[in-house]
């Protein structure tokens, strides 16, 4: 089980001034992934993701070795797990936000949390996330879709702008089925390490795959339609509203093989 001092900063423990303004000022970026046997699917892309994220937020990043090194502090000699790894930088706030440097490194490790569900329905939301090609620490949207599409009987929400145009769910990618190929929605949003892994292994896995422009006016065409994201390699989404799917097992089978064939990547070089 996790606590406290599964929460690192820069590679030591966390204080309550640093942990106290990352509660007050919502402004950064993070990635998450599983830990497998002491490597990751897709370090390269977290890195990456993270990098990049850093030098057009903060003007700075840590740098790869830095990151690889906080990484492995926050494991420890522990194998298996969830590692979310969080830039800010505590001379950011609201009054203050002109600085430009190098972010802290925040870590926490806990137990992976379960796949997001294996068969959901969802809603279409006019949303359109802030800064989409980020992920980063504004969360209030996507929390208040979920809450609302949960209320309103059904498992989570998918993204649309003001025009009807598929972007993401709420904490997820979204492919579409149709003709054995997969449909990957061209729009403003957040480039899922997972979807990208899947990417990597489709040809492998039997499976071609575009993308381009979804409107809600399309869904009726498609055979089928999945979700995916880090803890979730791919989910089945059986209806989106009065939307239903009748499914294809054997496209999500490969699309899970797609993603399973990635190697692990060991955190330390």
């Amino acid at each position: 089980m996790s606590n406290a001092r599964d929460i690192l900063i820069d590679g030591g423990p966390a204080s309550l001034d640093d942990l106290a303004h990352q509660a007050v000022v919502n402004y950064g970026a993070y990635t998450s992934f599983r830990v497998e046997g002491g490597g990751v699917r897709g370090l390269d892309l977290h890195l990456a993701r993270l990098e990049a994220s850093a030098v057009e937020l903060f003007g700075e990043s840590p740098g790869e070795a830095a990151l690889r090194r906080h990484m492995t502090s926050a494991v420890g000699d522990r194998t298996d797990g969830w590692l979310r790894v969080s830039l800010f930088s505590p001379e950011i706030g609201h009054r203050a936000p002109t600085f430009v440097g190098r972010p802290r490194v925040m870590t926490r490790f806990s137990p992976p949390p379960p796949p997001l569900a294996d068969r959901v329905r969802v809603t279409a939301v006019g949303h359109v996330r802030e800064a989409p090609h980020l992920k980063h620490l504004a969360t209030f949207g996507l929390v208040r879709a979920r809450r609302a599409a949960r209320t309103a009987g059904f498992d989570d929400a998918l993204f649309t702008d003001a025009d009807g145009w598929i972007s993401e769910g709420t904490l997820w990618n979204v492919g579409f089925l149709a003709g054995g190929r997969i449909v990957w929605p061209q729009a403003p949003m957040l480039a899922g390490v997972t979807q990208a892994l899947i990417g990597r292994g489709l040809a492998q896995a039997g499976l071609g795959a575009e993308t381009r422009p979804v409107h809600r006016d399309d869904l009726p065409g498609f055979d089928g339609a999945f979700l995916c994201n880090s803890a979730t390699p791919a989910c089945t989404i059986t209806a989106v509203d009065d939307v239903t799917f009748a499914g294809d097992p054997d496209a999500l089978q490969k699309i899970v093989r797609a993603w399973s064939m990635q190697p692990l990547q060991p955190l330390g070089r």
